[in-house]
């Protein structure tokens, strides 16, 4: 987990670009947690409208991990909020990276994690205990896969195989 910048995107793309299995996420996700440099193992979510399987994850110990949260880019409600931010946190997840919206922005941003996400919306999301956790999720251009690393920062998303420092 980077509690700090200690790594750039940018300079991790000069180093591996051309490495097996390493990927740069498509632009557009915006931070919204405390961090804007965080990086660990990836575990993820396929979570259509439906947060159930999220909170799921976060309930378990984070060990440094990066919940990658597929929502299908949708932007008709949040998947991610002030609560879920705190769960994270305060069981050890370096950060989120969701595909759709999270809520609760401002208490989000003071979290000691890291956020991205393609916006905000004021809806949660429904409770149908529907999606998948730790099945390989792709959008952005990227296939992520648990187990496999990301790092973000302000510049962008990058996956790797492997860990890179």
């Amino acid at each position: 987990m980077s509690d700090s910048m200690d790594f750039k995107t940018a300079d991790l793309c000069d180093e591996h670009s051309n490495t097996p299995h390493f990927q740069v996420a498509e632009p557009g996700f915006l931070d919204y947690g405390g961090r804007r440099s965080f990086s660990g193992p990836i575990s993820t979510v396929r979570a259509p409208e439906d947060n159930s399987f999220v909170r799921k994850a976060l309930e378990e110990p984070g060990q440094g991990r990066v919940l990658v949260v597929d929502g299908g880019g949708g932007r008709r409600c949040a998947l991610v909020g002030d609560q879920l931010a705190a769960l994270a946190q305060k069981n050890g997840w370096a950060g989120v990276v969701v595909n759709g919206c999270i809520r609760d922005a401002e208490d989000v941003g003071r979290t000691a994690i890291g956020v991205k996400a393609l916006g905000t919306h004021p809806l949660k999301s429904n409770k149908r205990n529907e999606g998948q956790r730790d099945v390989e999720v792709r959008f952005a251009g990227v296939t992520f896969r648990p187990g496999h690393y990301l790092y973000a920062d302000a510049d962008g998303i990058i996956t790797s195989e492997k860990a890179l420092r």
